[in-house]
């Protein structure tokens, strides 16, 4: 019956493992050197540490060092071998077998130790053997992490392309909604001849406005989707009314005010218009308060929505209506004024005013 240990030897032996040892004497040397060769490893022997570090590399799969050497004894030699990223087993083999050395070794990191003269040649082989298992699992293992850190980069490449394209993708819907919008409420402002080009000219004033208050890119975004789709509300409200003469009933009054919380319920379901959504419903707020559709005002009103009522009223009261006369630029400033602080920020009316009179030629309504 064939021993076990014999057959993984057997096994090992097909793989012609590599083998390194290093002692300062010459006949202890080439005897395990001839044992070694006579188990078909590949053996490479020297005589010194320092000649270890010097040969040592990733096709070596066991180490054996003597202890006592000169110049760099076996202790220093392992300790040399651990700055490496080798892992190689390291057997020591020593003639001083005290239990003190033993210690030290196996401290250091050395997988096993024993004595010499070597007297028991198979347990020899065996510790030989085994320490080149580990060497295979070591081996294994590295080539499991280095398979596993490339399928993680491959994985991490793939995703960020797969994002890369949700986001192209993302971007194109976002840009396509917003065109498809803004066409529909370009048509419906069309039909009516007081209120064509309203949503471009505020679009234009607000503009305007944030870049002379020097608003970052991101603000100007939303800045300009919230201006192109402030009055959206009005695409699902019969505003027939509004072209009648004179002015409204209460009831029409009423009606109208709607639009602001109709347009924010419109926007809702477009989740990366979520800031311009409060800006749609606060529009038509006042800075003490009194607007509408929930009478907020003050800290309540953000730059943005500040900006949009000062730009919509503006044109608002320069626009020609059938029930009153339009005002010139002068008057309208005039009028921002006149309700600065109470429904306009004081600040950016200036502003604007400064904006709008320097340029007033540049925006007369359509």
């Amino acid at each position: 019956m064939i021993p076990v240990s014999y057959c993984s030897f057997a096994k090992f032996q097909e793989m012609g493992s590599k083998i390194l040892i290093a002692d300062d004497d010459d006949l202890v040397r080439t005897a395990v050197q001839k044992i070694l060769t006579m188990f078909n490893y590949d053996v490479v022997a020297v005589e010194s540490g320092r000649e270890v570090i010097e040969r040592v590399n990733d096709d070596f799969d066991v180490i054996v060092l003597d202890i006592n050497m000169p110049d760099m004894d076996g202790f220093e030699t392992l300790a040399h071998l651990n700055n490496t990223a080798l892992d190689i087993p390291v057997l020591f083999l020593t003639g001083a077998g005290s239990m003190d050395y033993a210690v030290k070794a196996i401290n250091l990191g050395a997988y096993d130790f024993m004595t010499k003269p070597i007297e028991d040649i198979d347990l020899f082989r065996v510790k030989v053997e085994r320490a080149i298992e580990k060497r295979t699992f070591i081996r294994q293992e590295r080539l499991y992490k280095a398979n596993l850190e490339e399928e993680v980069l491959d994985k991490t490449r793939e995703l960020a392309e797969k994002n890369l394209l949700l986001e192209r993708y993302s971007d194109y819907l976002e840009k396509a909604t917003v065109q498809i919008m803004s066409s529909l409420q370009t048509a419906m402002e069309e039909k009516d001849e007081y209120t064509a080009g309203h949503t471009r000219r505020v679009t234009e004033y607000a503009m305007l406005l944030g870049e002379a208050i020097d608003l970052s890119e991101e603000e100007q975004v939303v800045l300009r989707r919230a201006s192109q789709f402030h009055d959206i509300g009005k695409l699902v409200i019969d505003l027939s009314c509004i072209q009648k003469p004179g002015k409204l009933s209460p009831e029409e009054w009423e009606l109208i005010k709607k639009h602001p919380e109709v347009g924010a319920s419109i926007i809702e379901p477009l989740t990366f218009m979520e800031r311009e959504r409060s800006i749609i419903r606060h529009h038509h707020e006042k800075l003490d308060g009194t607007g509408y559709p929930d009478g907020i005002g003050g800290s309540d009103l953000d730059t943005l929505t500040r900006i949009i009522t000062v730009a919509d009223s503006f044109d608002a009261m320069t626009s020609r209506r059938n029930y009153r006369r339009n005002l010139s630029t002068a008057e309208a400033v005039g009028e921002l004024r006149r309700c600065a602080g109470s429904q306009f920020d004081p600040e950016l009316v200036e502003v604007f005013a400064g904006v709008v009179l320097s340029a007033s030629s540049l925006y007369k309504p359509a």
